[in-house]
């Protein structure tokens, strides 16, 4: 599993590469800086050669919104980081994750 990096005024992950065993679990960390106190951050899986998928999003800060439609994964925000928790982790979660960070206006 890599993590990368999307859109936002910064987004970083923690670590480029984690290397877990079939059944266990895994967190994938980013920090992020943004002025705005509005914002939802996303994860994506991308596998080579497709279009990246959607895998949810949550919000932080002034916002308390999620949408996560796959209960194996699992996310905390704060002011200045995503975490993504993978569950029960198959050969088919080796991927590319990405996590974006997304302004709103209320």
């Amino acid at each position: 599993m890599t993590t990368g990096m999307v859109c936002g005024d910064s987004v970083t992950p923690d670590k480029e590469e984690y290397t877990p065993t079939e059944g266990s679990s895994v967190y994938l960390r980013c920090t992020y800086e943004t002025s705005s106190e509005y914002i939802l951050l996303y994860w994506y899986r991308h596998y080579p050669n497709q279009a990246p998928q959607f895998l949810l999003y949550k919000g932080a800060r002034s916002r308390t919104s999620e949408h996560i439609p796959d209960k194996r994964y699992k996310s905390t925000t704060s002011s200045t980081s995503t975490e993504l928790l993978v569950t029960s982790v198959t050969p088919t979660d080796t991927a590319l994750y990405y996590c974006a960070l997304r302004e709103y206006t209320q």
